[in-house]
């Protein structure tokens, strides 16, 4: 969680002490973007799919996922946040196209997405309104969302799934994979090892499944969608081909499993 610049960092964050997530085993630690840079840390680019650019910090930082920057005829859109940003690297986004918005999945991802949209002349940061309470430092740019859908540039559009956290969201874009259309889903959707599966976890370390009635709203709520490939948060973790089959095949047996009280 991003926090102001100005004074002593904070005693606890508020994400590391949910459930959902843990503070690391030696205590609470922050660090500051000067000193990560200072630390010789880089943004690697790397193509994950068609007119999706990977964009992940080396060496790894955090819990190591990597942002996507969907490069769209109306505009680019930086889906999810890592919590680094140089130079170098808003002068190679800006020469694939600067951008027109951010958008995030959940808060673990929140990254320091006021720099990023500070540096790109301020763009909008869509955050669904049901995870306000987690937001930190945002200097105005969080533009809140509420309902299950809203439409943020043209064939892109943001699904508030609710899987993880009550505002989970995903990004369709429907241009995707050459017009058969994607479906970016961070890890509300969490694309496994075994790439032909996705995941639905309330806490991904904390090994705490997701509610049966919210993996079954959240499919629900992108059936009508189309999409032959999910992009997960994480190098190479992805669906290409046949994603939508798999999500649904993944849903049946999650809740056939939770509906005989086994382990998901």
């Amino acid at each position: 969680m991003e926090q102001p610049g100005a004074g002593d960092p904070p005693v606890r964050c508020p994400i590391c002490d949910d459930e959902r997530q843990y503070v690391g085993w030696d205590g609470q630690r922050w660090t500051r973007l000067a000193d990560l840079r200072a630390e010789g840390r880089r943004n690697r680019f790397e193509a994950e799919g068609p007119g999706l650019c990977g964009i992940g910090t080396e060496p790894s930082f955090a819990i190591g996922q990597r942002a996507l920057l969907v490069e769209t005829p109306g505009g680019n859109v930086l889906w999810d946040c890592i919590s680094f940003l140089d130079d170098a690297t808003v002068a190679e986004v800006t020469r694939r196209g600067g951008l027109a918005a951010v958008a995030i999945s959940h808060p673990h991802y929140y990254g320091v997405m006021a720099e990023w949209s500070a540096a790109f002349g301020g763009v909008p940061v869509w955050i669904h309104e049901a995870d306000r309470e987690w937001l930190g430092r945002t200097d105005g740019r969080v533009r809140l969302w509420s309902g299950d859908r809203v439409s943020i540039a043209p064939g892109v559009t943001l699904v508030n799934c609710g899987v993880h956290f009550a505002g989970g969201t995903v990004l369709h874009w429907a241009g995707g994979e050459s017009g058969r259309g994607a479906l970016l889903s961070g890890d509300i959707f969490q694309v496994v090892m075994d790439r032909r599966w996705v995941g639905f976890m309330y806490s991904y370390p904390n090994l705490i499944p997701e509610r049966a009635e919210v993996v079954q709203r959240a499919v629900a709520l992108v059936e009508d969608l189309p999409f032959d490939s999910i992009y997960g948060a994480w190098w190479g973790r992805n669906v290409r081909g046949g994603a939508k089959e798999a999500l649904a095949r993944s849903a049946e047996r999650y809740l056939a499993r939770v509906d005989r009280g086994a382990s998901p």
